[in-house]
């Protein structure tokens, strides 16, 4: 199966006229995008969308073999108009089928919002699925028997999408999964393939073709991810951001439930409600035993820096006397085996950290203290991490991978 995409931007495509938004000002060259269309083998179109004849003409194909055009979403004002030759565009009613004089079989999808997903499968057996902007596949509880070749859907806009397509083994190891209906809110540049390959996925530019079955070189997901920035720099969304197409997280708070503290519960609440449904929660602070755990569910630690707190608080390292009597060498023996854990876990990790001396100086030995072995935990974390972030300003500028 031969995938053409005309276009791989949101409905009024990216740049808008008119608009000064930075993803408008960047969307340029390659980066700039028609609203979504896939040209299957020359003989299926997928959405209909203006231009579309000279579309396929820079890339290099012709619509004239066009066999059926069907329709996966609703389009505001007015009616497109149909290039010559081309048969009326549809749309196929959830779970039936239809199959072309070409020898492909389409079976319409049903979506969670407005719209109709399109399974698409060859003559020669390579299946495709297509998703409308905005939407994931409903009702998806057995798992396939076998993954896609391809998915091609809005992966910036419904993560959760990829995670339920995950969890229903519709996207295994050799999947490729294409980003489209990229629109404001995807992010401009370089941080848009950074981002989508976190999650498996990547854009491509307008006018590409790609193989179905081929099985090119996939995006690598790095395993241990350490996340580091200040306060309030979006360090937690990042890391978060970077799972959010599993179908499973297990997070990992290690600054407790702090009873009584009204504020502290505010900003766990916060944390909660920006979750997806299907992540658990653990409130600890026994790191060593979840790397270790032969569970192969994906962990997000947040944040090594209360577990260092908590780490100082049980050798009583605040205490001049007791860190020189003992706390020094019984807290770096325990960062020593979670860095240990860190290196030998088979789990994927993205671990959240505060970014420090870059301030003040603590005023007292204590919170320099504090300081100094935050600072040491962090290197020696980052060192057994493919990949290192460091969070400015909400932005995540990549260090290492």
């Amino acid at each position: 199966m031969e995938l053409t995409l005309l276009g791989t931007g949101g409905p009024d495509g990216l740049p808008r006229p008119e608009c000064l938004c930075a993803a408008c000002a960047t969307s340029r060259g390659a980066r700039s995008r028609a609203a979504t269309a896939v040209l299957v083998d020359d003989a299926l179109l997928l959405d209909l969308t203006p231009g579309a004849v000279f579309a396929a003409a820079r890339a290099g194909h012709s619509l004239t073999g066009v066999r059926q055009v069907l329709l996966t979403h609703p389009h505001d004002g007015p009616a497109l108009e149909l290039p010559a030759g081309l048969p009326p565009a549809g749309r196929v009613p959830d779970g039936r089928e239809l199959t072309l004089i070409s020898g492909h079989r389409v079976r319409a999808v049903p979506m969670d919002a407005p719209g109709t997903g399109y399974e698409v499968t060859a003559p020669e057996g390579t299946r495709l699925l297509y998703l409308p902007p905005g939407a994931a596949p409903s009702g998806l509880t057995d798992r396939m028997a076998q993954p896609y070749d391809v998915v091609v859907g809005d992966v910036v806009a419904r993560p959760d999408g990829v995670a339920r397509l995950r969890a229903a083994a519709a996207i295994g190891p050799h999947t490729e999964i294409i980003a489209v209906h990229l629109d404001h809110d995807a992010p401009p540049g370089a941080e848009l393939d950074r981002r989508l390959a976190a999650a498996g996925a990547r854009a491509v530019p307008d006018g590409t073709t790609l193989v179905a079955g081929e099985y090119p070189a996939l995006p690598v997901v790095p395993r241990r991810t350490l996340v580091t920035g200040g306060a309030r720099s979006g360090k937690s969304v990042e890391a978060e951001r970077r799972l959010e197409t599993f179908p499973e997280v297990v997070y990992v708070a290690t600054g407790g439930s702090r009873e009584g503290d009204a504020e502290w519960a505010v900003r766990v609440g916060l944390h909660r409600e920006r979750r997806p449904a299907a992540w658990r929660t653990e409130e600890t602070c026994e790191l060593v035993e979840l790397l270790e755990s032969d569970d192969r569910t994906p962990l997000l630690i947040d944040c090594l820096s209360l577990w260092l707190t908590d780490a100082m608080d049980r050798v009583d390292a605040w205490d001049d006397t007791a860190w020189a009597g003992g706390g020094r060498s019984a807290l770096r023996k325990r960062t020593a085996e979670l860095v240990a854990a860190v290196r030998g876990t088979r789990r994927t990790v993205v671990a959240v950290t505060n970014e420090t001396g870059s301030g003040v100086v603590p005023a007292t030995a204590a919170g320099r203290r504090f300081r100094d072995e935050l600072g040491r935990l962090n290197a020696a974390f980052a060192d057994e991490c493919e990949q290192v972030l460091l969070v400015v300003a909400g932005q995540a500028l990549v260090l290492r991978g």
